[in-house]
């Protein structure tokens, strides 16, 4: 886009702005709705959030609940929740509406106690029961990621029942998220499902007991990774859930549970980093520095550590004063490869394809990595040090220190997520700081120890 372009867009948004804010003042409800219908998506939610927190809760609660929940479905849960506290309980539950039963129970999860049942007790009475079933069950498990309310159909009922109820409820094929009917007994035990062959070209008089053909079915207390293997194994577009008495409980979707997979490796990958998840600079101030400093503030106490060996080499320093320039680049370049462990080790924890006690086949893998890659980059960073400061032995005291760290940095990289997880800390939050940490100690100390060593050469 040209610089021009992009200006004539900022003054069409300017201009909307102020359109809509003079449709908020009057409170022109349809109008409002209007201006924003005729908006893609995403020009219309980049829209609400250039305006005043009043001004967004304003909107939210003067335009139609449908156009709502589709400018804000792709928000973090968090950032919905948010934002439906503020509006009256039966206005979020309009809103509301508009979500799946399993994206609704994970938002209210994300509201106080207190709005959360208000908001609970404006819905429907059974899809407030489907969101109750959901909640019971823990975050990322099929229970918890299931469609409680699939196409189900007794094994008495026939073809021309099912095609009856498809053609006269215009929602049912969405609720079905495009899956098979499930066909169940008299105590809701899942018997099977009817495929769309058989409901073409079966006699509508055909009982679904002698239709239906065997489903495989997941526990309704899999986890993610279960369900990954599940899909793996299976080529289906979805899949039954039943519970331990093998009755149906709801369904899920690969696609569902495949978003939930990559959603858990991102969240990972962004922890390890520091990255505050799902946050959004329309969230409250406060709340968004609090989630920052939980990280940060304990970054402050590692780093305390790492400045003490610097402090410990301070006549070393002094006299090679050249030194100094060299340890961000030895700490940095290690923390890299030790990065690069970490998010191999994340992700195959994440596959199911590394276990805790997989820890020593892990560290002698990234052994092997962390040689070839140290001493390559040891002798480059080593040439580079001659070639610019003129010193031989500075050159390999740096280089070597440089080739060792890499060794500490891709072991600890690779190592310390499958331990933080035997022990049930979440090595996506821990394996980041502590690397950083270790990293940075054993930088500074193989630059300053064989500086020291080697220092009369150095001088």
């Amino acid at each position: 886009m040209t610089a021009l372009a992009e200006q004539q867009d900022e003054r069409t948004e300017i201009e909307l702005i102020e359109s809509l804010t003079q449709l908020i003042e009057t409170e022109a409800q349809e109008k409002i709705t209007s201006l924003l219908s005729a908006m893609p998506e995403a020009d219309a939610r980049h829209l609400l959030f250039r305006l005043e927190q009043d001004q967004l809760r304003q909107v939210i609660a003067l335009a139609a609940p449908e156009t709502i929940s589709d400018i804000i479905e792709p928000l973090p849960d968090v950032e919905i929740a948010m934002l439906l506290e503020d509006i009256e309980p039966t206005r979020a539950a309009e809103i509301l509406a508009g979500f799946t039963a399993a994206d609704q129970a994970h938002i209210l999860d994300e509201l106080g106690s207190e709005d959360a049942a208000a908001v609970t007790a404006a819905i429907d009475i059974e899809v407030a029961e489907d969101i109750s079933r959901l909640q019971a069950y823990p975050e990322n498990s099929a229970g918890w990621l299931m469609n409680p309310s699939p196409l189900v159909f007794s094994a008495s009922e026939t073809i021309g029942d099912v095609l009856k109820r498809i053609v006269e409820d215009e929602n049912a094929l969405d609720h079905a998220e495009g899956q098979h009917p499930y066909v169940i007994d008299a105590e809701g035990r899942l018997i099977g499902f009817v495929s769309l062959q058989t409901l073409l070209t079966a006699k509508r008089s055909t009982t679904l007991d002698e239709a239906s053909k065997i489903a495989v079915s997941v526990s309704d207390n899999a986890s993610l990774d279960d369900l990954r293997d599940f899909f793996d194994e299976h080529d289906f577009l979805g899949a039954a859930i039943t519970n331990e008495n093998g009755i149906l409980v709801g369904a899920i979707s690969k696609d569902t549970a495949m978003e939930a997979v990559r959603d858990r490796l991102q969240s990972n990958a962004q922890k390890a980093r520091g990255v505050v998840e799902d946050e959004l600079r329309t969230m409250p101030l406060l709340f968004r520095s609090r989630r920052r400093l939980s990280w940060l503030s304990a970054n402050i106490f590692l780093n305390v550590i790492a400045a003490s060996v610097i402090s410990a080499f301070e006549p070393t320093l002094a006299a090679v004063i050249a030194l100094a320039v060299f340890l961000p680049m030895v700490s940095d370049m290690s923390g890299c490869s030790g990065n690069q462990a970490v998010a191999v080790s994340m992700r195959e924890i994440s596959l199911g394809l590394a276990r805790p006690n997989d820890i020593f086949r892990v560290w002698r893998k990234e052994v092997m990595v962390g040689l070839i890659n140290g001493v390559i980059l040891g002798a480059i960073i080593g040439l580079v040090v001659f070639i610019w400061k003129g010193n031989v032995v500075l050159g390999g005291v740096i280089g070597t220190a440089l080739a060792i760290n890499t060794v500490i940095a891709v072991s600890i990289g690779g190592c310390v997520p499958l331990l933080l997880k035997r022990f049930n800390v979440d090595p996506a939050v821990a394996s980041g700081p502590l690397l950083t940490t270790i990293t940075d100690m054993a930088g500074f100390f193989l630059v300053l120890g064989l500086a020291t060593l080697t220092l009369p050469w150095l001088i």
